[in-house]
């Protein structure tokens, strides 16, 4: 037997022992801050303390349902469509109601259960004001974004964009939703969270560059500032 052997052993399995503890811990943690409190909260305030995400979700329903018809659909663009060639006075008129205008041509009802748990977790536990303001900056953040990715033009890196993006239609409530979650798991100490949303966001922005992607990112890297400005 070499010398040493058992000692080996034994830290090998204390060392694996410290790891479990330390994963058992951390999940449960999580669960606290992002099931167990957050329940606690909704039962003292009852289903008034749901308000903003049923209108979140049902602001899209509506809209996606209103732009099933031609006439619908024009005047979906007229209030809520955000294009990166629009002036921007105009881009900033419309971007509050952008957020609730699903993209036309994906199936709405994927993301409404991830949109009204984003806004239903962030309503319960940040409340109704804070959670507006980092939907709306995490979004605004991803508009203002590509108008400067626009301005460098293709190539740099790969950080510019060909001017042919300015006339895609930029909407839907995604970048919010990305942008919440990436916000929540940072102050709730939620990494598995982060992981399941902003992480494999970017990770498909990675995998498959995109118009969506690119602002999915910008989203999280703004909902990281705000969270890391919060926790100061």
């Amino acid at each position: 037997m070499r010398p040493g052997g058992p000692r080996v052993r034994q830290r090998g399995r204390d060392l694996v022992t410290r790891l479990a503890l330390f994963v058992v811990r951390t999940l449960r943690g999580e669960w606290h801050a992002m099931v167990v409190d957050p329940v606690r909260l909704l039962l003292r305030r009852g289903l008034s303390g749901l308000l903003l995400a049923f209108v979140a979700a049902f602001g899209v329903i509506f809209f996606h349902a209103v732009a099933q018809h031609p006439r619908g659909e024009t005047a979906v663009r007229l209030v809520g469509g955000v294009q990166a060639d629009l002036p921007l006075w105009l881009a900033l008129a419309r971007t509050p109601v952008s957020l609730y205008v699903p993209a036309l041509d994906l199936p709405v009802w994927a993301g409404i259960t991830q949109l009204f748990l984003a806004f239903a977790l962030a309503e319960v536990t940040l409340g109704r004001a804070r959670t507006l303001y980092i939907s709306y900056v995490t979004t605004l953040a991803g508009t203002l974004t590509v108008r400067v990715m626009l301005a460098i033009g293709p190539g740099h890196g790969g950080i510019g964009l060909p001017p042919e993006i300015g006339h895609v239609l930029d909407t839907g409530p995604s970048a919010a939703v990305v942008g919440l979650f990436t916000y929540l798991s940072v102050v709730r100490r939620a990494p598995v969270v982060f992981f399941l949303t902003g992480g494999s966001m970017v990770a498909e922005s990675v995998v498959k560059p995109n118009l969506a992607g690119r602002e999915h990112l910008i989203a999280v890297a703004a909902a990281l500032v705000l969270a890391v400005l919060h926790e100061r």
